[in-house]
């Protein structure tokens, strides 16, 4: 077993987030955060009246990592960094996140086919001692998708837990035809930027 500093709190549901740090072995512990429920959620990710995109998903990945935070002392937990992230899809300015429905999922992949859209995947980290974040941008160009092939893909449960109604590392890898960025970053955890701003928080990485 790894040693107690060595290992991070990971503020976050996302099943591909803990993939990706289980990739490049770091230890982490779930802090789930409420999402809903009779008191609503523990921070919401509404979009505020003209927040641009950027700034949206900077402001839901830095709530998170200070609720996670002050979780982490109020629960008299072990000190550890607490790392949590937010990824939204935007085009032509427009925020795109998760697809309530089917009509919702397939009016977003029509606006994407054919075009080029961005990214975006910010990263927070928080500690007792550390508060450090950075934003990751990638762009993604669709080829033209046609009817029926987004028919298909939004019969199946893919596009409903995902910004922008898709995720890279599915089937809707078929759909792309470009990236410039980063891979992971698109998946939700831009790998290293992710480790740049752990190993600044004090975690002992190589």
């Amino acid at each position: 077993m790894k040693p107690v500093e060595k290992k991070i709190y990971l503020a976050s549901k996302s099943p591909r987030r803990r993939e990706l740090l289980r990739q490049v072995g770091i230890d982490f512990e779930l802090l789930m955060l409420r999402s809903d429920g009779p008191r609503g959620a523990d921070v919401t990710e509404e979009v505020l009246p003209g927040e641009a995109p950027l700034d949206y998903v900077a402001r839901v990945a830095k709530e998170k990592a200070v609720f996670a935070a002050e979780l982490v002392v109020k629960r008299r937990m072990a000190a550890r960094p607490v790392l949590s992230a937010d990824t939204t899809v935007t085009i032509d300015g427009a925020i795109l996140g998760k697809p309530a429905n089917t009509a919702e999922a397939i009016a977003m992949l029509q606006q994407l086919s054919g075009r080029t859209h961005q990214v975006l995947t910010a990263i927070a980290v928080e500690s007792a001692s550390f508060s450090g974040q950075i934003t990751q941008v990638s762009e993604v160009r669709f080829g033209v998708l046609s009817p029926a092939a987004i028919a298909a893909y939004c019969a199946t449960p893919e596009p409903y837990d995902k910004a922008g109604a898709y995720g890279i590392q599915g089937p809707a890898a078929a759909f792309i035809e470009h990236i410039a960025g980063s891979h992971s970053g698109i998946m939700g955890l831009p790998i290293y930027e992710t480790v740049q701003l752990l190993r600044q928080a004090g975690l002992p990485l190589p």
